[in-house]
């Protein structure tokens, strides 16, 4: 069928992904949509998606989590999108567009925006089963399902960007994951050889496998035709089920070349400063199809974004251009932040590096120094906190060090660079080129006065959100620069923040969140129930003073229970396949044979995945809800109690064998991690506590990557504080040397005490030392020299708790009400429901893991589940 050409124009967009529909939002900006028809064809059997947040999917995201369409939008500016139905040809000379449907559309202006294609290298076997890319949801559902039906490792082809992102989705499949990278590093175009090793060594320590160097020479398959391996240049042989072609990307230009447009030598449509093709003034080009008049093809989110501004803007008649964009990215990685800016190779002349490397935290700092002191681009690996700021500066000569830029706090470092001090042409958002002087001007201007609003208004913290933090802070200091109160309250139900409401809570001996928000909180919410974010906060404010101020300190008490998240809820870890963790608590690890042994029963008992942690304890994984009281049961009969691995609150005090065993150890490093961990158990905390004892220098226990670290000494033990291995790693700070058992114990309960009364929600001891004003050396001045004179409330607050402690375990089973919600279904108390399946885990290195697959039975229809239901 063909459309007859009316009046009105026509504009037919060929593509739909996010640089699409960025196109169709600059159009509406522009009034176009309502003087044009737009018309658009999509390939994908749905609307535009974020692809940059692709491997989110594995992480419970469903595919409209990641659509960036509102469909509403959609229809308000009556664009006709046509879903699953691509583009097959172009008639220039008629100015037509059939797609595959048969739908043919006369168009006066054309945009194509029809993206890449995936690499696969010309290998041998290349399409043999087992064999995948990584581009489309669709290829994330046949991996899914592939994996789980057949696979137990994988390998992907490409250490890049995009490379490690499908590692980082087969190791959440659960498959044992090997990385092919033929540059002798991973991320060879963002990172520099430093960089490289330092994301190495952190990818290898989560127990993936790491090749480089090497390329892939042919994929080898078995008799059915099913991958079994891969043969590489360097003459090894790997043994993998799966392969994942990831090596980068090509622009996918087969449209325009069949309906004769002009495109380069490497490929992409040869487009103008206009993104009008050089061949058609009629026809555009945009994202990663396009190349550029620079002779550059984008393959990043932000330029093709800024190409469908400039198509946009000629379209209707405005000037624009597009001459380059900014390459910088800002990644989480498998868990890693890497990120790079500007000349982040230092390919400028007389150019000079600042380099802060420290291998055993993961961390990699760079930057390109010009010789007049310019900053020049920078590399960040394992902590890319600064990067919102730093590139910020690209371009300029920033008003401190550069050494202060790079240095971790509480290594010495002068106080750090902060947005305020940023110009106002400086960019914040690389994705819609929104400067500071943009977003000051969203406040001052257009009455912002919270960062949603703002992003309303500018776009900014839209795209990739990399400069989401960043913009906080600005509309913060704008707000204050202008006299204007900023809401630093807890949440939308309290206008105190956490510190206040702690206050509040031990002064007046409140002991319910009702009672709280009923009396202190913002008055449109009293007599309401809370939300998610002060409900757990003020149960853990509850919890941490219970002995002092007469509340109930079990959190299945009463209202407690209905405070607290999945976790605490069932007192064990919600794993990502519906189960359940368990884990008893090992106190610095030492542990009786027959306690291993019944450990040993109940893991085969239940058929439990068991695996001995870095924290020196054994974590049982695969329980359901209801097997939970029966396994602890057992493990309370046999002295274990619980190691609160499900809540905010001390985790493990690891330890080193000590002067007990070691050569080099000079004090008892086990008894004082066990006299720790006992002392602290239970603490309910802002954030989870971490802690270690080392028997010496040597510090085997990693003692300064933990909340509160101790190292012997011959004159006593070290005390070091605000460490933290996560994701962002800081080295801890050193509070206070030499120190005997008693002193040692007394400061630690100082510590925590004062860091559980101030910090904010989930922050952890790193993130509120940087925070807290003045910092290590206030810290110091209050816990050590009691500076604030509230040394003895906090130490008394501490014996209260551990006077008070009681297991959540023992009294759990011990008590048939609270046990009732150990139930995976409310019409099945006692077995799991029929139309549910657990089945053993297809993975030979986690034997009789258990999944969580919920579906018909083959043999059971609908109806005959609903009546098996209601019978029960």
């Amino acid at each position: 069928m063909t459309a007859t050409p009316g009046p009105t124009p026509t504009i037919v967009l060929v593509g739909h992904g996010m640089v699409g529909q960025r196109f169709l939002e600059a159009l509406a900006e522009r009034g176009l949509t309502a003087t044009h028809r737009v018309v658009v064809l999509c390939e994908e059997p749905r609307p535009a998606y974020d692809r940059v947040q692709l491997t989110s999917y594995f992480s419970g995201r469903t595919a409209e989590d990641l659509s960036v369409t509102d469909l509403a939008f959609i229809e308000e500016h009556g664009i006709e999108l046509h879903i699953g139905d691509p583009a097959e040809t172009v008639d220039r000379e008629a100015r037509r567009v059939t797609a595959r449907s048969g739908l043919a559309v006369d168009y006066d202006v054309l945009v194509l925006a029809t993206g890449s294609y995936p690499f696969v290298p010309p290998v041998p076997n290349k399409d043999a089963a087992g064999c995948f890319v990584y581009r489309t949801i669709e290829d994330l559902l046949a991996i899914e399902e592939y994996a789980k039906s057949r696979a137990t490792v994988g390998a992907v082809v490409g250490g890049g960007l995009l490379g490690l992102e499908a590692a980082g989705a087969l190791k959440g499949l659960g498959l044992t994951t090997h990385i092919v990278e033929f540059a002798p590093r991973l991320m060879p175009v963002q990172v520099d050889d430093g960089g490289g090793s330092a994301l190495l060594r952190t990818i290898e320590n989560m127990g993936l496998a790491v090749h480089t160097g090497t390329g892939t020479q042919e994929i080898v398959v078995g008799r059915d035709g099913a991958v079994t391996g891969m043969k590489l240049s360097d003459g090894s042989e790997l043994a993998t089920d799966m392969v994942v072609f990831s090596a980068g990307v090509r622009p996918r230009d087969q449209l325009a070349r069949a309906s004769g447009l002009e495109v380069g030598e490497r490929g992409g449509i040869a487009v103008d400063e206009q993104c009008r093709t050089l061949t058609d003034p009629h026809v555009f080009a945009i994202g990663e199809c396009a190349l550029a008049a620079d002779g550059r093809v984008y393959g990043l989110v932000a330029p093709g974004y800024e190409q469908a501004q400039t198509a946009a803007a000629t379209i209707a008649a405005d000037e624009a251009s597009f001459t380059g964009a900014d390459l910088s990215t800002k990644l989480k990685l498998l868990g890693v932040d890497v990120a790079s800016f500007g000349d982040a190779h230092g390919a400028t002349a007389d150019c000079l590096d600042v380099v802060y490397s420290d291998s055993r935290a993961g961390l990699y700092k760079k930057l390109v120094i010009g010789s007049d002191g310019t900053l020049l681009g920078g590399i960040l690996v394992g902590d890319a906190e600064a990067y919102g700021t730093l590139k910020a500066f690209t371009g300029s000569v920033p008003p401190v060090s550069p050494e202060s830029l790079v240095l971790p706090a509480g290594a010495g470092a002068p106080a750090q660079l902060g947005p305020s001090a940023l110009p106002d042409e400086a960019v914040i958002c690389s994705c819609h080129n929104v400067t500071k002087g943009t977003i000051r001007n969203a406040v001052t201007e257009h009455s912002c006065t919270t960062v949603p609003e703002v992003k309303k208004c500018t776009k900014a913290g839209t795209g990739c959100g990399s400069c989401v933090k960043v913009l906080g802070q600005l509309v913060n200091a704008e707000l204050e620069a202008g006299g204007i109160e900023v809401d630093k309250g807890l949440c939308g139900c309290f206008s105190q923040t956490r510190e206040e409401l702690y206050e509040i809570v031990h002064a007046l001996r409140v002991t319910s969140h009702r009672d709280l928000l009923d009396r202190h909180g913002r008055e449109e919410v009293r007599g309401g129930d809370g939300c998610e974010i002060c409900k757990p906060t003020v149960g853990s404010i509850i919890a941490s003073l219970a002995p002092t101020i007469g509340a109930s300190g079990y959190v299945l008490d009463g209202e407690q229970a209905a405070l607290q998240d999945t976790n605490d809820h069932f007192l064990a870890n919600l794993q990502k396949n519906g189960s359940y963790s368990v884990v008893p608590r090992i106190p610095g690890g030492e542990i009786a044979p027959e306690k291993l042994i019944v450990i040993g029963e109940i893991a085969r008992d239940f058929g439990l995945y068991t695996k001995i942690t870095g924290g020196q304890r054994i974590d049982m994984f695969g329980a359901r809800v209801e097997q939970l009281p029966v396994i602890w049961a057992r493990l309370v009969d046999a002295g274990f109690e619980s190691g609160h691995a499900y809540g905010k609150s001390l985790r493990t005090v690891k330890s080193c064998v000590g002067q007990t065993w070691c050569r080099y150890g000079v004090q008892d490093s086990v008894r004082m991690a066990i006299d720790l961990e006992l002392r602290y158990r239970g603490l309910r905390s802002p954030h989870k506590l971490k802690s270690a004892v080392s028997g010496c220098q040597r510090e085997c226990a990693e003692a300064q990557s933990k909340d509160f670290g101790v190292i012997a000494t011959v004159g006593g033990w070290n005390l070091y504080v605000g460490g933290n291995g996560g994701a962002t790693p800081r080295h801890a700070d050193l509070l206070a040397q030499d120190l005997s058992d008693a002193e040692l114990v007394r400061l630690i309960d100082r510590f925590l005490m004062f860091y559980i009364r101030t910090a904010d929600r989930l922050e952890r001891t790193s993130t509120w030392l940087d925070r807290i004003p003045g910092g290590l050396d206030h810290v110091r001045d209050v816990v050590v020299h009691d500076s604030l004179g509230i040394c003895d409330e906090l130490e008394s607050l501490m014996s209260a708790h551990v006077a008070y402690y009681r297991d959540e375990w023992a009294e759990t089973i011990n008590d048939p009400e609270k046990l009732s919600r150990f139930v995976s279904f409310v019409n099945a108390p006692d077995t799991p429901d029929p139309v549910v399946g657990f089945v053993p885990e297809r993975d030979q290195m986690k034997p009789d893991l258990p999944l969580l697959n919920i579906g018909m039975r083959p043999a059971q229809s609908k109806e005959a589940a609903l009546e098996g239901s209601a019978q029960r």
